[in-house]
């Protein structure tokens, strides 16, 4: 990961058009490729970022930045002034541990992918990846590669997760196409705004139904 603290502008071009005017802030850029520009303050989420996969290409002569995602948006950043520029190799996250009922959550779901959605057929738990492990890894009746991410609550981060995943998984010709189902209790509006711009789809289910209590049919968003 680099890290680096330089006053800055920042300009993104795309479905839509945003500036950031000058300030000292961070520059953020992972080993993934992912790029992210964050202040001092407004929690964890940053005030512009580019997933990855990504080309970023950094003039040293001009101090410019500029990220350009495959669906042509384009991100761009001026360094002004870098006050501090480093580096550190984090390693392989092993990835966060679910609580009790997300891991059963996915547990039943693995052993009844058809809940998900019909011909469903499991490949692997927790699918490994070098940014962390896959849910689950299925097939479906075509035999197209299915990544799914299980959440208990789904929100617009478990999107963003799944669509990581997904820009990985996709650059290997043994598994591409890979198509993702964000599945949790309950998702979000938002998270199902953002899933929908993904090509991501959204499934609903019931806890209590997958452990036998009650079995109507599960909805797909």
């Amino acid at each position: 990961m680099r890290l680096v603290i330089a006053r800055c502008t920042v300009d993104y071009e795309g479905r839509l058009r945003a500036h950031l005017p000058e300030a000292t802030r961070l520059v953020m850029v992972k080993a993934d490729g992912c790029v992210a520009i964050h202040a001092d303050g407004g929690a964890y989420k940053p005030l512009n970022w580019m997933n990855s996969p990504n080309r970023l290409v950094m003039d040293d002569h001009t101090g410019v930045w500029t990220v350009r995602s495959p669906k042509g948006d384009v991100l761009t950043i001026t360094l002004h002034e870098v006050f501090s520029d480093t580096a550190h190799d984090l390693g392989v996250d092993p990835g966060l541990r679910k609580d009790g009922v997300e891991a059963h959550l996915q547990e039943l779901l693995a052993d009844h992918p058809g809940s998900i959605a019909d011909g469903l057929r499991l490949v692997r738990r927790e699918f490994p990846t070098d940014i962390g492990p896959v849910d689950l890894m299925c097939r479906d009746a075509h035999g197209v590669a299915v990544a799914i991410e299980v959440k208990r609550r789904g929100e617009i981060d478990g999107v963003e997760q799944l669509t990581r995943y997904l820009d990985f998984l996709n650059r290997d010709p043994t598994l591409s196409p890979v198509r993702g189902v964000f599945v949790a209790q309950v998702i979000k509006p938002q998270a199902k705004v953002l899933a929908a711009d993904r090509e991501i789809d959204c499934v609903e289910v019931d806890y209590d139904e997958l452990r036998g209590i009650e079995s109507p049919n599960l909805k797909l968003f």
